[in-house]
Order: C-alpha cells, then sequence, then structure tokens
C-alpha cells in the first residue's frame, strides 16, 4: 500500500489527520475502514504507523501506532541539475528522480534552456513540480521528499557544486566513459545535464574550471529528460545505492 503525508507539526497526542485528496483516495478508491492500519511519512524521513479512527471523502483521523526511521532513503546525497525544458519535460524528470531516490533538484538557465517569464509563473512552476513530487513520493514509498530549489543561472549552479566533492557534467560531446572513473569515498554528488541542443563548448569549459569533470553517456544522442533519469541511475549504482560496490560514507 501506498504511503501517505502527514505534516509532523499537526501530530498531537498520538494523532494524526489527513486531509483533502488524500482522504478522498483513502475513502473512496481504497476504500480503507475504522480499524484498517495505513503507512505515512512526514516526507523529511521519518514513517508511521497509523490505524484509522474515523474517515470520510473530507478527513481521515488516525492513531499512531509506531515511529521508525525511513529504511528506504539512500546515504548518498545526490543533486540533480537539468538545464530548463519545455514544461511536461520537466514534470517528468521530477516524477522519475523521486522514484530514483535523488536528493535534490536544480533547475537552471544556459544559452540553449527554454526561459521562464516573470516571477509569477516561476513560482506557479515550483508549485507544480513540487505537487508533483509529493504524489510521485506517495507511489514509491519514499520518506523524504526531494528539495526543488528555485531556478538558478548557470553561475548560481557553478558555485553551489563547489561544496560537492563528485562534480559529473554530461556532454554529448564528450569522449572520457564513466565506467572505472570513481575511487574516492564521499557521499556528496552533483550531476548537471545541459538541455535540448546540448551545453556550449564554453559552459563545459567554465565547469571544468570550476571543478566538474565532463563524461559521455554513450555513442547516442539522449533526451536531455531521458539522459537525466540515465545520469542519476548510473552515479547511484557506482557509488553503491543501486547495488553497485557499496561504500562506508562518512
Amino acid at each position: 500500500m501506498q504511503k501517505f503525508l502527514i505534516n509532523k507539526e499537526a501530530l498531537s497526542a498520538g494523532k494524526a489527520v489527513i486531509l483533502d485528496q488524500d482522504a478522498k483516495h483513502i475513502c473512496k478508491v481504497l476504500r480503507l475502514k475504522p480499524q484498517d492500519t495505513i503507512s505515512m511519512t512526514d516526507g523529511h524521513g521519518t514513517d508511521y504507523t497509523g490505524c484509522i479512527n474515523k474517515v470520510s471523502f473530507d478527513c481521515v483521523e488516525i492513531s499512531i501506532l509506531s515511529e521508525q526511521k525511513s529504511l528506504t532513503e539512500s546515504n548518498l546525497d545526490l543533486t540533480l541539475c537539468t538545464a530548463m525544458l519545455k514544461h511536461n519535460k520537466m514534470d517528468e524528470i521530477i516524477k522519475q528522480i523521486t522514484q530514483l531516490g535523488v536528493t535534490r533538484w536544480i533547475p537552471f538557465y544556459c544559452k540553449r534552456s527554454i526561459p521562464l517569464a516573470g516571477q509569477k509563473r516561476e513560482k506557479k512552476q515550483i508549485d507544480r513540480w513540487q505537487t508533483i513530487a509529493r504524489e510521485s513520493l506517495k507511489q514509491c514509498r519514499r520518506s523524504c521528499l526531494v528539495d526543488i530549489l528555485p531556478p538558478m543561472d548557470f553561475q548560481q549552479v557553478l558555485s553551489f557544486s563547489k561544496a560537492c566533492s563528485y562534480r559529473f557534467a554530461f556532454w554529448e560531446a564528450s569522449d572520457r566513459p564513466l565506467a572505472g572513473t570513481i575511487s574516492q569515498e564521499n557521499n556528496k554528488a552533483v550531476l548537471l545535464i545541459g538541455p535540448e541542443g546540448g551545453f556550449e563548448e564554453e559552459e563545459i569549459r567554465q565547469a571544468v574550471d570550476s571543478g566538474f569533470t565532463s563524461y559521455s553517456l554513450g555513442p547516442r544522442i539522449l533526451r536531455a529528460e531521458t539522459a537525466a533519469v540515465c545520469a542519476c541511475g548510473l552515479i547511484q549504482y557506482l557509488l553503491g545505492d543501486m547495488g553497485g560496490s557499496p561504500k562506508q560514507y562518512s
């Protein structure tokens, strides 16, 4: 059964309340009843098991039976930075990387990216992405929401990435294969994925000057949204998060 998000601050005396669309889904679709158990998370790494006391289309009241730290989250702190694409493609990226277990997502602007017009539209898009991330979290049974940062410009992304020991810039013109390149043990990585049309050479030079290494994802040209998901899965595997050789994180 899927997990449901609850607001940890709203927990009181061992009880929780689920409202709005989730309540309707629990009542109408899942047809849960009083005394049924339910799985929940606060979106910050803590899971809860509860017992339903009351259920209606508007509100579900739950008694908390147990609380435990999530076992589904990774020790790998993985940041994905993707150049702005057309909106439905960005929607698909956030849906998929939530399922993969990515820690945070930074959309950014570069020379060939798709611009958003105005702060109002930008805020609306961020709200939309957060809604998509919440729905994807419930489906895949994660316990931490992806941290979605406001769109940055390219230089801001490079500056943000300096705190990460692993810095990967994936570029279709690179001839450096990814396999066998990771030797350092660390739990903080950042990936850079360009827009449709790819990065310009000057942007890659700037990334390399900021500590990134440019890698190839193979001989075929991938769509930007495909490259984002592919790169995340490969790095997670190489750093021990998807069945690869496990690292001892500090």
